[in-house]
Parts: C-alpha cells; sequence; structure tokens
C-alpha cells in the first residue's frame, strides 16, 4: 500500500535523527503508561524529547532544533519562555513565590482583568488549573442553577475530559458523534448529554424543540478549536443566544483556545454575543496552570460557601493549586502586555497567519494536490493565527467537525500521522496538520514552514501519485 511505504519511509529518516529521543522513550516505558502522561504528546513511533525552548523553537537532546507550531497546546502565544514572563518570575521566585495554601493579592489582580477586558457588568470570576476542569464546574453550576440534567454540545467540541462532555469529540463511521469517547463514563451521563451540528441552524432548532425544556446548559467554542479551527457564523452565535434565553437554558462558551487569541479578550466580543458563563484557560495563565469561569454572579454563587438554594452548593474548589500565586502572576502580565501591545501582535499574528495558510494551500495545488487549510476568520472574526491542513477525498466540501473529523471526507491518517512526521524530520512540529503562529514566529520561520511544506507535498507526489 502506498502510504504504508511512504510512512515507513518516513519513519527510518525519523529514527535516524532521533536516536536520543528513542532511548529516553524506551526507558519512560519502564515506568509512564505507553511512555508518557498526554496521548498527544506521545505521537507514532515515539515523542521528541526537548532539551530547550525558546520562542518558536525547540531543541531536542539530539541537538535537532524544530519551529513549533503546537506552543504549549496553543498556550504560548508569545512563544517559549517570553522575557517578559521570565523576568516577572524570578522577582516572584526570589521574594517567595511557591505555593502557601493562602488567597493572595494577585488573584485579585488578575479577576479584575478578565472582568475588565472580558466580563459583563455583575459578573464573577472563580479560578482553577485546567480546561477540563472549568468545564466540569460550569457544567454543575448550570445544572444546579436550571434545575436540569441534560447537556447540549457541539459535535466535534472538546471541552477537556469532563465525564459529562467525554461524548461527541470524534467522529465514529456507524454513530458518528453520538458515541462515548471513554470507558469507565456511567451510561446515564451519556444519555444525557446530547450533540448538535456545528452552524447547522436547522439542526440547533430542531434539538430545541424536542429537548430545550430539558436542558441544563448548551456548551459551544465561539471558535472551534481541535474540532477544526473553523469560526461560528454570526447568525448562528445570535441564535443559539436567543433560543438558550427562550428556553432557560444557561449559555456556556469554551473560550479556553480561543479566549486572548484574536485580541485581548474573548472572541465573543467579536460577534457581541454574551454567554451566561465563559471558560478561559491557556493564555490567561502565562505558561502556567491556570483557567477560569467567568459569568453572571446568580449562577457562579452556587459555588458560595453559604447554604444555596435547597441547601446545598456546588464544590467548586479548583484543586490544591487554584490560585496558585506564581501561576496568576504570569497570567496578569501576559494579559497585560497583550493589552499593552495588542494593535501590533494581533495585526501581525493574523497577517502570519494568512501567510502560512495561502502557502500551504499553493505548494500542495503546485504538486496537484487538493489541500485546504481551515483557521480563517469571517465576516466579524479579523484574521486568525490558527491553522489546520485537510486532505480532502474527490473534492468532497467541509463544512463543519462532521466532515473534518470524518475519514470518508477527509483522509485524517495523512494529517494527523504521515503529515507530522514528515514535517518534523525537516525541523517543523505541527499538530493536526498545522497548529498555533506565536508571536515569535517572524517573516523567515514563516517562509521556512511553507518551504518544509513544499518539500512534503513533492514527497506525498512521488509516493502517493506517481
Amino acid at each position: 500500500m502506498r502510504i504504508e511505504r511512504l510512512r515507513s519511509h518516513l519513519e527510518d529518516l525519523y529514527r535516524k535523527k532521533t536516536p536520543g529521543s528513542f532511548k529516553l522513550y524506551r526507558r519512560a516505558g519502564q515506568s509512564l503508561v505507553h511512555g508518557g502522561s498526554h496521548t498527544m504528546r506521545l505521537w507514532r513511533p515515539y515523542p521528541v524529547f526537548p532539551v530547550s525552548a525558546s520562542g518558536a523553537e525547540v531543541e531536542d537532546v539530539d541537538g535537532n532544533v524544530y519551529l513549533d507550531y503546537w506552543q504549549g497546546h496553543y498556550a504560548n502565544i508569545l512563544g517559549h519562555n517570553p522575557p517578559v514572563i521570565l523576568k516577572a518570575m524570578r522577582r516572584l521566585l526570589e521574594s517567595g513565590g511557591l505555593h502557601t495554601g493562602f488567597e493572595g493579592r494577585v488573584q485579585i489582580d488578575l479577576a479584575e482583568i478578565l472582568l475588565r477586558q472580558a466580563g459583563s457588568p455583575g459578573d464573577k470570576v472563580r479560578f482553577t488549573t485546567s480546561g477540563t476542569l472549568a468545564a466540569m464546574y460550569a457544567v454543575m453550576m448550570a445544572k444546579a442553577f436550571s434545575g436540569r440534567d441534560h447537556i447540549l454540545k457541539i459535535g466535534g467540541g472538546w471541552h477537556g475530559a469532563s465525564p459529562y462532555l467525554l461524548k461527541g469529540v470524534r467522529h465514529h463511521r456507524t454513530r458518528k458523534f453520538g458515541s462515548a469517547e471513554s470507558a469507565g463514563v456511567a451510561d446515564d451521563l451519556l444519555r444525557r448529554t446530547h450533540v448538535t451540528r456545528f452552524n447547522d441552524l436547522d439542526d440547533l432548532e430542531h434539538v430545541f424543540k424536542t429537548r430545550g425544556d430539558k436542558l441544563a446548559c448548551f456548551i459551544v467554542e465561539p471558535f472551534l478549536g481541535v474540532g477544526g479551527f473553523m469560526p461560528a457564523e454570526p447568525d448562528y452565535l445570535r441564535a443559539v443566544r436567543r433560543l438558550t434565553e427562550r428556553y432557560g437554558v444557561v449559555l456556556i462558551f469554551d473560550e479556553v483556545i480561543s479566549g486572548f487569541r484574536f485580541g485581548p479578550s474573548g472572541v465573543q466580543n467579536f460577534y457581541d454575543v454574551r454567554p451566561d458563563l465563559s471558560l478561559f484557560g491557556k493564555l490567561i495563565g502565562g505558561g502556567h496552570a491556570v483557567a477560569a469561569v467567568i459569568g453572571r454572579s446568580e449562577i457562579m454563587e452556587w459555588c458560595d460557601d453559604r447554604p444555596a438554594p435547597g441547601g446545598r452548593r456546588v464544590l467548586f474548589e479548583g484543586g490544591t493549586f487554584s490560585g496558585h500565586t506564581s501561576y496568576l502572576k504570569a497570567g496578569a502580565v501576559m494579559l497585560g502586555h497583550l493589552a499593552g501591545h495588542a494593535e501590533i501582535i494581533y495585526g501581525r499574528l493574523a497577517v502570519k497567519g494568512d501567510s502560512l495558510r495561502t502557502g500551504i494551500e499553493k505548494v500542495f495545488a503546485d504538486e496537484g494536490l487538493d489541500v485546504r487549510c481551515t483557521g480563517w476568520g469571517n465576516a466579524v472574526v479579523p484574521g486568525s493565527s490558527l491553522f489546520m491542513v485537510h486532505f480532502p477525498r474527490d473534492g468532497k466540501t467541509m463544512k463543519s467537525p462532521d466532515d473534518l473529523l470524518n475519514d470518508a471526507v477527509v483522509d485524517v491518517r495523512l494529517r494527523e500521522e504521515i503529515l507530522k512526521l514528515a514535517l518534523l524530520i525537516q525541523g517543523i512540529h505541527i499538530v493536526h496538520g498545522g497548529g498555533a503562529v506565536s508571536a515569535a514566529h517572524g517573516n523567515r520561520q514563516i517562509r521556512k514552514t511553507v518551504e518544509a511544506y513544499a518539500e512534503a507535498a513533492a514527497l506525498f507526489r512521488k509516493f502517493l501519485l506517481d
């Protein structure tokens, strides 16, 4: 099979380039499950092991340098270890920045920044340490507030590993987005979690007409992350707000990836659509484990220590390291820097993203291969630093995660496995065929990246078409 020959060729080149990483991977397998602690980092045949990271680049144990578009799971919008963050962290650690278990002034600082830049009048904030926990707590508060027990989400939407939301993430040939994503999740939770198509107004209206009075919440990314880097259509998002208000459903915007990625606030600001609760993470920690739920005080107060209606409250405690002083300080510095340099940073990120997407599509077209990128903005989202590469089958159209994650519509393996190896051997690290441009990626790095995709395109033509 042609694709197997291509994979074998790429693996041979990769193994020759990374013997030190292979040695560490074998050692890791003796103590860690499958050699690590996060599936996305454990690609086949084995991952590289970095020894340093700075700006746009990562260097591995074998001395190979990679332009990195994963950038800390999209958390490092300024690049790896930006000096503005490191300087603040050094000062804090020298004055005693380890965990104390007390509340701190910097927590107030970051909460005020978030409310000022991404909140609405009367909103409140509570911090935790991951997007998964933020999503879980938001759903719990929505259920408590509404007195209902059903959840609606987008097919292809990823909101972390909360048991409430581990359905409808990956596309399955027979059940599409109707399957559970994990063993160990209670069947009753799965039955009470419903899935709708992204940007599909007809399907959305049908779901609300048939189940609206049972739904506690609808959780949606206004700009899809893992589901394909696609923006919500303005009419769709306005309809989402209208229907959730009509049926008394708590609207949750997951902005863990999109928050502060397009401007110094949530992407929701471009749509002028306000949810009841918003989830933020990644960028707001400045490279540390920080996430937050922001929203209407009458919902957020369900995690207040005082007795809630009915005598129970939501145990949104956030974990031992929620509100960690150094984490929150890094976040405050990051958001302050982004706000102070917004015109320069976000304009350049959008231009670089456009340049990459355009260049990638062109070099594949030059080799006779149909490749399309997602990550573009729309009528209200002014450009994007995100990019994902897709290989449509037989010219099929791609309108939603139902298409982008369906192997019958796009060649998922070519995007997720083969393209990754083809670029790694050229010193480019990507995820899902692409990733996120950071402020540290300059024009030279963008040109080098497009050239690497061109080399991959030529290799694909040789093995798959000739």
